[in-house]
């Protein structure tokens, strides 16, 4: 399967989950909901441009954005594309892993920097995201509580789903840069 169709095939997929499984699953006292549909975007190949990965990161949160409240998915989802860059380029050697892999992984980039990848930018999502739904700062401990909560659960479904469906580590060719 080309990069293009697999990508196209995650996005519909990622909403699809996200809409007719996760949000129907009723909320855990009234703090928790699972989140993982942003895993498309940190799924993303490495060789992505910044203004690209903005507007696939964009035109993937309106979508999900439709089915639901408008604009609340599609900020986080701008956000983390706009920090994926620096923060790979933090997290693994330019010329090394970025270079002969495809896309981020556990066996592209270790389970340390993989595990330290999804976990701040999953944070950042769902920190912003709450934010925008919560919008006041009446009552800041309930505001941690549910980030806290929802990053937890997130997390745990994210590395789930990483373990049950993991990813070849597709090494890229001369071609294909």
């Amino acid at each position: 399967m080309t990069n293009l169709l697999k990508n196209i095939f995650r996005f519909i997929l990622f909403i699809l989950v996200q809409v007719y499984v996760l949000n129907k699953v009723p909320s855990v006292h009234q703090f928790v909901k699972p989140y993982i549909y942003f895993l498309f975007i940190l799924w993303l190949p490495f060789n992505i441009n910044r203004g690209g990965l903005m507007l696939l990161a964009f035109l993937f949160g309106i979508t999900l954005d439709y089915f639901g409240t408008p604009g609340l998915h599609t900020i986080p989802c701008v956000f983390i594309a706009y920090l994926r860059p620096f923060l790979l380029n933090l997290l693994i050697p330019q010329e090394t892993t970025q270079l002969s892999f495809a896309e981020p992984s556990v066996k592209s980039m270790g389970w340390g920097s993989y595990a330290t990848y999804v976990i701040i930018l999953t944070f950042l999502h769902i920190a912003l995201l709450v934010f925008i739904e919560w919008l006041e700062f009446g009552d800041f401990l309930f505001f941690i509580g549910k980030v806290t909560a929802t990053t937890a659960l997130s997390l745990i479904l994210i590395f789930i789903a990483e373990m049950l469906f993991p990813r070849k580590g597709k090494y890229r060719t001369n071609a294909a840069v």
